[in-house]
């Protein structure tokens, strides 16, 4: 459907309800189907083409390359390059000292004030001996990376030894640097600037300045400084203390550190991906969203229900920072808003698209159980046998925080033979009961409890869930499943079932205890086998046993849906095909819906848009007549009154469109409508009146311009 025909589409398809705004409602239901067109239509476009820095406005070229060159890292750099705007490269801004606040939920962002006062820092006291400011000295340059040494030691009247200064850091593993170490600064002249030591690029040898020995000695250059300055002549071989040496050789480790580890320090904690999402969702969010993405960890798989069905289990966890309540009275209160989209695979057509709105209220006493815990929100929905490409966004409607998962999704036909992607699961309750309806990671009567990390505690049991479609009698009578568990691509457990000893199983479920099984990386492998032994089909999960003693596992919101017999999905699945343009099972499953539960709205414009598209007309006037006895008539006006004027009943079909521009407003679709049925009425004034009134609206219509002039022409 072209944007320009959107709006007409929310005015033909909504009507007042209580004491909503009817143009209100119009103009969400425009912006939610706004959304799916360019979602459809611009996501999934080829990456933009970056600009230079050079060609970047002043401001945003400073902040670049001046403010936050030593902390930004490329990805977020490279999608800095390829915004198209100002206001897009503020919205960037924002979100990259979002991303680095240790308190997000405070008016101060700490880190981006101490970063600037490191700046003014190293501005102030470096760079005095450099042509430069002093945030482009090696001492600037660590000093805003790092911040201030725990100590500073000086050596710069030492008999023989050129001007050094030492900075000494410890407690920053957690930027995977060493527990303690060392950054050197030295001078090769007096009135030069300080520059960073390398114990493999200078050496001892280089610190001494009447240095007479062999240049690739370091074990000479070594005794010497040491006689001058042990605790230095240490450092000019190794940055970290007590490093192991079996040698006098400068240590590689510290090279690593100063050309690697520190310049990626600023970002190890940065989850980089936030801008990522960014850029692609740029266009789709509102502007007070875009800068507050959230990073965060999904699990996305496929299934099949007992009837052939098949649903897409997700599976969205977050850091509990990041899910932000409002205070109210007795509680607390948050409202999530999730939105998904299914399209082909290049992005170029929209198959399906939903939206829940899920409001969360808890006490005081719910607060002070979950408020540590991560938060993990599963759902599902259904979806027909093809390959397409998912984007699920949800927000936060009270911190105005967004996050996103996106997959590639494969549907295969009931009867193919297909081995679903298996789920790993920290807990399985075998008697669950929502058993019987539909909702996220419920196999029959088990509920499973993925975690999107697939870690694991040695004393927890890994529970493992896939299924198996499509075998012929061949791998019935014949055939084996191999469960295996890989470290290294070794096999170092695995358990057989044999296919003949299950007949017509499809769900299959193994339990794992994993006490006997170290803290290490694993694979959990699923292989079909046939007769021969011989691998048909298979599929792998990467999992991790951890060392740690607890895991912080989420709370997990997860909603409940009808069984799989209610109409909703039979409504679903027509509505998807529909879309895929096969209008034959279209028909059959909108009209079982339709038929299961008539008094439906939505199921009867649903089928009577079915029945309109396969020149049913006749049908679409029965389904819709029964509901223009009441309020309900103002949603079917449109659909009745395009039949009719298809069965030749014009008059009946003016009527029903006069009616429909009394109530929702102007319409141009329906203004040329009415005159075509005015025109084959033999009304030629009315006809035009109509058509030159939709042209007084929208003048871009020269076919029925040329209508007008003709049939004035005639008259």
């Amino acid at each position: 459907m072209p944007v320009t025909g959107l709006l007409d589409y929310c005015r033909a398809h909504l009507k007042p309800k209580g004491c909503v705004d009817y143009n209100d409602r119009v103009k969400k239901q425009f912006v939610l189907l706004f959304l799916i067109f360019v979602l459809g239509t611009s996501l999934f476009l080829p990456a933009q083409k970056k600009i230079s820095p050079k060609d970047l406005p002043p401001q945003y070229r400073k902040w670049l390359e001046e403010d936050v060159v030593y902390i930004i890292s490329k990805k977020e750099r490279d999608v800095f390059l390829q915004l198209e705007s100002d206001r897009e490269r503020n919205i960037f801004t924002e979100a990259f000292w979002k991303q680095r606040d240790p308190t997000p939920n405070t008016t101060e962002n700490e880190f981006k004030t101490e970063h600037y006062q490191r700046i003014a820092y190293a501005n102030q006291w470096f760079g005095k001996d450099s042509p430069g400011a002093g945030w482009r000295t090696d001492m600037g340059r660590v000093y805003i990376i790092l911040g201030q040494p725990k100590e500073v030691q000086k050596y710069e009247n030492l008999f023989d030894v050129r001007p050094i200064i030492t900075w000494f850091y410890d407690g920053m593993s957690e930027y995977r640097l060493p527990g303690s170490f060392y950054v050197a600064f030295f001078k090769k002249d007096i009135a030069a600037e300080y520059k960073l030591y390398s114990p493999i690029n200078d050496g001892p040898q280089n610190l001494l300045i009447h240095y007479a020995g062999d240049m690739a000695s370091y074990e000479s250059a070594y005794d010497q400084l040491t006689g001058i300055e042990p605790a230095l002549a240490d450092i000019s071989l190794s940055l970290i203390p007590g490093e192991t040496r079996f040698n006098l050789a400068p240590s590689l480790s510290s090279e690593i550190l100063i050309r690697q580890s520190i310049p990626a320090a600023p970002y190890e904690k940065i989850k980089a991906d936030y801008a990522e999402k960014l850029l692609k969702y740029k266009d789709v969010i509102e502007v007070d969203y875009t800068a507050n993405y959230i990073n965060s960890d999904s699990v996305i798989k496929v299934y099949q229900t007992a009837e052939g069905m098949s649903f897409v289990h997700f599976d969205i966890e977050i850091e509990p920072r990041n899910l932000s309540f409002l205070q109210v009275p007795n509680g607390y209160h948050a409202e999530l808003d999730i939105n998904g989209t299914v399209s082909d695979v290049q992005g170029s057509q929209v198959y399906y698209q939903f939206e829940r709105k899920v409001p969360i209220d808890i006490n005081e006493d719910q607060m002070a159980a979950i408020k540590a815990k991560l938060f993990s929100y599963q759902d599902l929905f259904p979806l027909i046998p093809g390959k397409y490409k998912m984007n699920l966004l949800l927000k936060n409607t009270v911190s105005r925080q967004f996050t996103s998962a996106e997959a590639d999704l494969l549907i295969p036909e009931p009867t193919q033979l297909s081995l679903s992607s298996p789920v790993l699961a920290n807990k399985a309750d075998k008697n669950s009961r929502y058993k019987g309806s539909s909702k996220s990671f419920l196999m029959g009567d088990i509920q499973f409890v993925p975690s999107p990390r697939n870690d694991f505690l040695q004393s927890e049991t890994l529970y493992l869930f896939f299924q198996l479609h499509g075998l012929t009698n061949d791998l019935k009578a014949g055939g084996t499943l191999e469960l295996a568990i890989l470290k290294e691509g070794q096999k170092v457990h695995s358990v057989s079932k044999s296919l003949q000893d299950s007949p017509g199983q499809t769900d299959f479920f193994e339990e794992f205890p994993l006490a006997k099984f170290p803290a290490a990386n694993y694979e959990l492998k699923v292989a079909l086998l046939d007769a021969g032994k011989r691998e048909v089909i298979s599929a792998a999960v990467p999992f991790y046993i951890t060392p740690r003693a607890f895991l912080p596992r989420p709370w997990v919101l997860s909603l409940t849906e009808p069984p799989p017999s209610d109409p909703s999905y039979a409504n679903a699945f027509g509505n998807q095909h529909f879309q895929k343009k096969d209008y034959g099972r279209a028909k059959s499953l909108l009209e079982l819906a339709y038929r299961r539960s008539p008094e439906n709205l939505k199921f009867a414009l649903d089928f009577c848009r079915v029945l309109a598209e396969t020149k049913d007309y006749a049908g679409v006037r029965q389904t819709a007549l029964p509901f223009l006895k009441d309020e309900q008539k103002y949603d079917f006006l449109q659909s009745v009154g395009e039949a009719s004027q298809a069965l030749g009943q014009y008059a009946e079909a003016i009527a029903y469109f006069k009616d429909y521009l009394t109530h929702f407003g102007t319409n141009i679709s329906i203004l040329n409508s009415i005159g075509e049925c005015h025109l084959l009425l033999g009304n030629i004034p009315e006809a035009l009146a109509a058509w030159e009134r939709s042209l007084e609206l929208e003048p871009k219509q020269p076919a029925l311009r040329e209508r007008v002039r003709t049939l004035k022409e005639k008259k």
